[in-house]
């Protein structure tokens, strides 16, 4: 599965200004993006992943259009996939990008490889 060139075009707009961001291609064709050397939030398909967190997932969860992130099948602990209605405005996906980072930041930073 690939990811869509828009979506993750707004992604980097909300990014624009956070230092130590830095994106790799998922396997599958995604795209994550990374602050520190981890992922905070990324693209497959037209869905939006993030990072909340396992104390946050539960309260994502039950946001619309807001589902489990699967990674083979299973869901990953502390991710959630948004819909695109659930980021179609701006504001929205700014959101939820900024949640992303505050999990993110919050975490120590991974050596570069």
């Amino acid at each position: 599965m690939s990811y869509d060139p828009e979506v993750a075009g707004r992604v980097r707009q909300v990014l624009a200004d956070q230092a130590g961001v830095a994106e790799k291609k998922m396997v599958g064709g995604g795209l994550s993006f990374l602050v520190n050397g981890n992922m905070c939030c990324g693209v497959r398909g037209r869905s939006l992943m993030v990072r909340v967190g396992a104390d946050g997932r539960a309260q994502a969860l039950g946001e619309p259009h807001v589902g489990p992130m699967l990674l083979g099948g299973r869901p990953l602990s502390g991710f959630i996939s948004v819909e695109p209605a659930g980021f179609a405005a701006d504001d929205a996906l700014a959101g939820w990008v900024r949640r992303g980072l505050g999990v993110a930041a919050g975490l120590p930073a991974k050596p570069g490889r």
